[in-house]
């Protein structure tokens, strides 16, 4: 009876099995009973090899009929009782009565005839039924170990091997065995490996299974297999079935052995159903659900989704497609424009269906084609269909940085929405007058859904952040957002309100409000997968903002990652967002790399309202690398372009600033100054303004040469505590190095210090200005040579960087000549002949570089 634990069925098989082997010639009566595939057979074979060891006869059901005489000395094993006839059953009723009688009879729960049920009534009185269940992974381990021995690595089977037949099979013995013995002839001759999958043996074994089915138990299986998202009940019902038909058929169902416990076809029986069927039966049944699912007003996409693909044709099939890509639109816009497509090829009008699929293809990311079907819509005569179309185009135009144009089509498209959108490009293009004309307009068509309302919000917080203060722009514009979460996954966007309200906030220090509003909209999906990258391009804004570099790249790889190429507002801040992360982490290198690519974003994206933040970037990185004549002419066009809005505080204190820095980077005061009083014009607008006007004054004193260090601390803490943590140090140690008095100096190093994380140094080593030494290092003991004192070592690390002296300098708070000192001195105590021999030397006492 050894493989009856292998088996893993149950407490009563095993009683039953331990009571024959205890004392096989006693009278015994049982049951079993088991969906096909279970093990019936199997325990009855083993059975059968117990009694015949003990020298008992064993008879079948026709032998025990035919020769009543004998079968009462006998043990008699009746299989697959369920399919017996009556009289034979009757018989056996007869045979059953005798308490004497030795007669184990195994058979399906379905179908249970009169007879088979009066049976299993008797047996049961004298012992319980044996009820066998599927394997768990014990006894799939056992299986795989009897069939597999011999071609097992270590003699265990794979864990790999294992969960397939677990996920596969369910535990059906029948189908476990099928499978390992697939397995082992598709890798006959050799040690068993990974991968592993189903061999397509295993599932052609099923075909005599399929074709000894009841008709009406394969149709149900078949309506399973081609609509496996479907439940029983709404299965049997689109099936025509009644109620007392369709538990019968699905008793009938689950005594296959081909259903799990819920009620699901097992993938494999899955697999050989809807291979095996033949391809006319197949399309019947999904036809006939189809069909009563749409007459009924249910949703079609779960049955319609598994014809894509086959060449299904027809008008009722078209008509499916068609209702299955609008139910799938707002969750998979590819999906939807595959069944579109579809529903075009098996017969449906295209010109129908070409607004519903620009916008299927606007949503999924395919600009292109969006365009194309877009363009050919507005050029018809269905004036709802160009509507949508022309808004489509819109959409498309706006994340290609072409505002203007934009506009004018959603101004054409005449929706609510569409006005609201229109006035948003004209806003962002200098328009005002006429975003004024139109908001006065206030244009309603349709109902006033949340769509509609929030689009008309996001064009008043976009029109307040021009006209007003910031914070009631930034409220408008985060209540805007907040309305559309629940419903803005399938919406067309020229832009979201959550990137609209992190741009406002980034633009006045509201970095916690950017964080909170873009969290949000990510998780709710606004704007579907399109929107995704933006919003986590502008989270990766506020992160450098705060000199939070590494949180920045990590945001912007995640953005970058997104499938599909960037558009040009995206790849603008993309590239602008690399040019400011090199900057940060002084990355001469990556600066320079970052830069040709920005130069590219930059050419393929016109100035406007809302690339403000990454243009004044890249004014800074022009300045720092010279090229501010490739960028001059967007410089100009956004200075018209804030003049034309009347020089909006909250658009322009940022750009002033760039400006500003991008002047003192080339130490030119004269264009840095007109920066500054612009600043401090708007400083009693926020007080985020007042900030950045007082951090300007300072970085005047700091070229001029005229500077307070009370002041300048003051600037540099009114800079960290707005947020930008990277600007505050280093204002306070560029006046540090350039300050004449070394009281101040030693006060400005220990904030930039405090400010950038780092601990102040004792009093007596503040760096010097100009060429002079730094001298008050302590210098190591003679003879020490691979000693290096903190700031030598900090010096060491930078060089070994690939840094240069002055950016060694901006990072440490110190100046290049001082850097220059250090290094000449470190060289001369190693006694290195080279700058190339000091480096090697270096790279062994610092030890091995993270990569940046």
């Amino acid at each position: 009876m050894s493989q009856t634990n292998q088996l893993v069925t149950g407490d009563e098989a095993g009683e039953l099995a331990a009571s024959v082997a205890a004392d096989p010639l006693a009278p015994v009566r049982a049951a079993i009973r088991a969906p096909g595939g279970y093990g019936k057979s199997t325990l009855l074979a083993e059975l059968r090899s117990c009694f015949r060891h003990a020298g008992v006869p064993v008879l079948n059901v026709e032998e025990a009929l035919a020769d009543a005489p004998r079968s009462r000395e006998a043990v008699i094993l009746v299989d697959d009782a369920h399919r017996l006839p009556g009289g034979h059953l009757e018989r056996l009723v007869d045979l059953a009565v005798d308490e004497q009688a030795r007669l184990i009879v195994a058979y399906r729960p379905w179908p249970a005839s009169p007879a088979l049920t009066e049976l299993a009534g008797i047996l049961e009185r004298t012992h319980p039924a044996v009820l066998l269940r599927p394997l768990d992974r014990a006894g799939i381990v056992g299986r795989a170990a009897a069939l597999l021995g011999d071609v097992l690595p270590e003699g265990e089977p794979p864990a790999g091997l294992v969960e397939l037949l677990d996920e596969q099979t369910g535990g059906v013995q029948r189908y476990v065995d099928r499978v390992l013995r697939a397995v082992r002839q598709a890798q006959l001759g050799t040690r068993l490996k990974a991968p592993f999958q189903v061999p397509q043996a295993a599932v052609t074994q099923f075909q005599p299974e399929l074709d000894r089915l009841d008709p009406e138990v394969y149709r149900l299986l078949l309506g399973k297999a081609v609509a496996p998202g479907l439940d029983t009940e709404l299965l049997t019902a689109l099936l025509g079935l009644d109620v007392d038909t369709a538990w019968e058929l699905m008793d009938g169902a689950r005594a296959t052995g081909m259903l799990d416990r819920g009620g699901a076809l097992l993938p494999i029986a899955q697999r050989a159903i809807t291979a095996l069927s033949p391809a006319e039966r197949r399309l019947s049944v999904q036809r006939q659900l189809i069909e009563a699912q749409r007459a009924r007003g249910g949703p079609v996409l779960a049955l319609v989704r598994p014809l894509l693909g086959t060449g299904a044709g027809g008008r009722s099939i078209a008509a499916a497609f068609e209702q299955a890509g609008d139910e799938a639109l707002a969750e998979s816009p590819h999906l939807a424009a595959e069944l579109y497509a579809a529903a075009i090829a098996a017969g449906a009008p295209a010109a129908v269906l070409a607004g519903r699929r620009a916008q299927a293809a606007g949503l999924s990311g395919d600009f292109d084609t969006a365009l194309r079907l877009a363009d050919g819509v507005v050029a018809g005569a269905d004036e709802a269909d160009r509507a949508q179309a022309a808004k489509v185009a819109g959409m498309v135009l706006a994340h290609r940085g072409l505002l203007g144009p934009s506009a004018e089509l959603y101004r054409w498209s005449g929706s609510a929405s569409a006005a609201a959108f229109a006035v948003i490009g004209l806003l962002g293009t200098g328009q005002l007058a006429e975003a004024e004309r139109m908001l006065a307009e206030g244009r309603h068509s349709g109902p006033p859904v949340l769509a509609t309302s929030a689009a008309a919000q996001m064009a008043r917080g976009v029109y307040q952040s021009v006209t007003d203060g910031a914070a009631t722009a930034l409220a408008t514009l985060t209540r805007a957002s907040s309305m559309l979460e629940p419903v803005g996954q399938a919406e067309l966007l020229p832009d979201t309100p959550a990137a609209l309200a992190a741009l406002v906030a980034l633009h006045c220090g509201e970095f916690v409000v950017a964080d909170s509003v873009l969290a949000r909209a990510i998780s709710a999906k606004m704007g579907g997968t399109l929107a995704v990258r933006r919003h986590r391009l502008l989270q990766a804004w506020g992160a450098m903002l705060r000199g939070e570099t590494v949180a920045a790249r990590e945001k912007l790889a995640e953005a970058s990652g997104t499938p599909g190429a960037l558009e040009p507002r995206d790849a603008l801040v993309a590239a602008a967002l690399r040019v400011g992360i090199a900057r940060r982490e002084s990355d001469l290198g990556a600066l320079r790399d970052a830069w040709e690519q920005a130069r590219e974003a930059a050419v393929r994206h016109p100035a406007d309202l809302f690339s403000l933040l990454p243009l004044g970037e890249l004014a800074v990185a022009a300045a720092r690398l010279g090229g501010q004549d490739r960028l001059a002419p967007h410089l100009a066009e956004a200075e018209a372009l804030l003049d034309q809005l009347g020089n909006p505080p909250l658009w322009e204190a940022s750009l002033r600033w760039n400006r500003m820095h991008a002047a003192i980077v080339s130490e030119q005061l004269d264009e840095a100054e007109p920066h500054a009083a612009a600043l401090t014009a708007v400083a009693d607008g926020h007080p985020y303004f007042a900030v950045l006007a007082a951090a300007a004054r300072g970085w005047l004193n700091v070229l001029t040469g005229n500077i307070d260090p009370g002041e300048v601390e003051a600037a540099a803490r009114g800079l960290h505590g707005a947020g930008l943590s990277w600007d505050g140090p280093r204002l306070a140690g560029q006046a540090a190095i350039r300050t004449a008095d070394r009281k101040g100096m030693l006060r400005l190093l220990d904030c930039a210090r405090t400010l950038g994380g780092k601990t102040a140094r004792p009093s007596g080593e503040g760096p010097s200005r100009g060429d002079q030494r730094d001298t008050l290092h302590t210098e190591p003991p003679r003879g020490s040579v691979h000693t290096l004192s903190e700031r030598e070592r900090e010096v060491a690390e930078l060089v070994v960087d690939g840094f240069t002296y002055k950016e060694i300098g901006q990072r440490l708070f110190i100046s290049a000549k001082t850097v220059e000192y250090h290094v000449a001195r470190m060289r001369q105590r190693f006694g290195c002949s080279s700058r190339s021999d000091l480096l090697a030397h270096l790279r062994l006492l610092v030890g091995p570089r993270p990569a940046s």
